[in-house]
């Protein structure tokens, strides 16, 4: 186990404005085995923070807790001013909250265009300081999903799909998206286009949480980094002085 456990304060987020995302102390469990332990961490408004760790040491698990999806025992998170700790997944979500998974969950039998069209039922309404995301407008900037809107999610490759996920989180309007694994088993060009899509969600000032495993990616992308270790937070610093300090970046993330 790596040594420390920061206390994260609202100060350390890059905005000056209240954080939109607190996450204070929380401890999650897995029945009896405990995956978070006393993990705090905190997203400013359009912040992008990524989120790093070797494999099982919480960084899913810490999306999972944001979402309600695995309530935290302990804890407090509070989102855009409100305690939304023990709210359900739904009422979480309608509260500005996308969410990427690692595993894309686009309905298979579904066309592309119907996919899309899920995450528009689900859409804030557009505020002063975000233009709302239409179809048109997906389809102008992703060229390949107006290619795609009559094929079903089934007949999609790995790329496609994910891109699919990213843009019906976009239709929802966020105030902050959580990504995670976006770049998981995709090849090398796919991840640099889909790399330079998260790079506008971060231009639109959106607030981000990427989880990825690919740290040179996620800290070339991110504002802050976070580094997880058996289940609490380790380190945290500007993702560049992370990125440009080989030496602690190894000792940190060395499986």
């Amino acid at each position: 186990m790596l040594s420390g456990n920061p206390q994260v304060r609202p100060a350390d987020v890059m905005s000056t404005e209240r954080p939109l995302l607190i996450v204070e102390s929380i401890d999650t469990f897995y029945g009896d085995a405990q995956a978070l332990n006393g993990l705090s961490l905190a997203i400013g408004p359009g912040e992008a923070v990524c989120l790093l760790g070797r494999n099982g040491q919480g960084k899913t698990t810490t999306i999972k807790s944001i979402l309600g999806l695995v309530p935290p025992r302990r804890g407090r998170i509070t989102f855009d001013g409100a305690d939304i700790t023990h709210l359900p997944t739904h009422r979480i979500a309608s509260r500005g909250i996308a969410w990427v998974p690692d595993n894309r969950r686009i309905f298979p039998t579904l066309t592309v265009e119907r996919n899309l069209e899920m995450g528009l039922h689900r859409a804030l309404p557009p505020g002063a300081d975000r233009a709302g995301w239409t179809l048109d407008r997906i389809y102008a900037r992703f060229p390949i999903l107006g290619r795609l809107r009559h094929r079903s999610g089934e007949h999609l490759s790995g790329g496609e799909a994910q891109l699919v996920a990213i843009a019906r989180a976009l239709l929802m309007g966020p105030k902050l998206v959580l990504l995670d694994e976006p770049s998981q088993g995709l090849a090398p060009k796919i991840v640099e286009d889909l790399m330079a899509v998260i790079e506008e969600i971060r231009e639109e000032r959106i607030a981000m949480l990427l989880v990825e495993q690919n740290s040179s990616l996620a800290l070339g992308i991110a504002h802050r980094a976070y580094v997880v270790d058996d289940g609490h937070i380790v380190h945290t610093s500007g993702a560049a002085e992370l990125e440009n300090n080989p030496e602690l970046k190894t000792r940190l993330l060395a499986v």
